[in-house]
C-alpha cells in the first residue's frame, strides 16, 4: 500500500477511514487517531464509507458494523474484491458468530464496544506492521517452491506461473505455513500467528481458509502440500 502522505516534518502518515454512525464514537476515534499522528477521513453510513474508500484510499479502515445504508458486512466484503487495505471490525456484539463472519469476509481484527482507544491505537499499529513494508526485510517475504511463489511485499501468489486471486487471509496462512514448513501448527496457535490478535471462540475460521487455499493448490506439485496432522492441525509439509 502506497496511499500515504507526509506531515510538515517530511514524517509519514497513514491514512484511516472511520466509518461509524454514532457521532461521539466517531468524534472520540477521529480525535485519538488525528493525535496518534494518523491522517483521518470519516464517514457515518455504509454508502458513504465505500465511495470515500475509493477516493481517499486508506491504508487501514475502522468499520462499525451496524451501520445504514450498507452494513459493516457489507462494506467488508466489497472492500476485500476490490483492495487487501487491512479492516478492524468495531461492534457492540461480541458473539462469536458475528466474530466468525467477520474473519471470514477478511476482516484482519475485530474489536467490542465499549473499547478502550488505547486498545484501539495498539490494534490499528500492530495490524498496520503486518502489512507495510518494513525496511530491509524484503527478502523475507519471498518465498519459492515447484510452481509455487508467494511474494508477500505485493500480496502476490503465482501457482504453476500464473498469478492467483486470493483473499489477504489466506495467502497470509500459507506463507506463514510455508516459511515455517514441515512444523506442525495448531488452529488455535494459526489464529494468534496470522490473525494477530487475542481470539475467543470457534477456531472453524481455520479450516475454512485452509479448505480454500487447498481447492486452489490441488494438484499442482508433488514436492509439497498442504496436509492435516488429524487430532493437532496443519502443515507445510515438503514431500522428497
Amino acid at each position: 500500500m502506497e496511499h500515504t502522505a507526509k506531515d510538515t516534518s517530511g514524517e509519514v502518515r497513514r491514512k484511516i477511514l472511520i466509518a461509524e454512525d454514532d457521532p461521539n464514537i466517531l468524534e472520540l476515534l477521529k480525535l485519538y487517531m488525528c493525535r496518534d499522528g494518523f491522517e483521518v477521513e470519516t464517514a457515518v453510513n455504509g454508502g458513504e464509507a465505500l465511495a470515500k474508500f475509493r477516493i481517499f484510499k486508506p491504508d487501514l479502515v475502522l468499520l462499525d458494523v451496524m451501520m445504514p445504508v450498507l452494513d459493516g458486512w457489507e462494506v467488508c466484503g466489497t472492500i476485500r474484491k476490490e483492495s487487501d487495505v487491512p479492516v478492524i471490525m468495531l461492534t457492540a456484539r461480541s458473539e462469536t458468530v458475528d466474530k466468525i463472519t467477520g474473519l471470514e469476509l477478511g476482516a484482519d481484527d475485530y474489536i467490542t464496544k465499549p473499547f478502550d482507544m488505547r486498545e484501539v491505537i495498539t490494534r490499528v499499529h500492530t495490524v498496520l506492521r503486518r502489512y507495510l513494508p518494513t525496511e530491509g526485510k524484503k527478502n523475507d517475504k519471498l518465498l519459492q517452491f515447484d510452481n509455487l511463489v508467494i511474494d508477500m511485499e505485493s500480496y502476490q501468489l503465482t501457482v504453476a506461473g500464473k498469478a492467483m486471486d486470493i483473499p489477504p487471509k489466506e495467502i497470509e496462512l500459507l506463507f506463514f505455513l510455508a516459511k515455517n514448513a514441515n512444523k506442525v501448527f495448531t488452529r488455535d496457535q494459526l489464529l494468534d500467528q496470522v490473525w494477530g490478535f487475542e481470539y475467543f471462540g470457534d477456531t472453524r475460521t481455520v479450516d475454512v481458509h485452509i479448505k480454500r487455499l487447498r481447492e486452489k493448490l490441488e494438484g499442482v506439485s508433488d514436492k509439497w502440500t498442504l496436509k492435516t496432522v488429524w487430532g493437532v492441525g496443519y502443515k507445510f509439509e515438503l514431500l522428497k
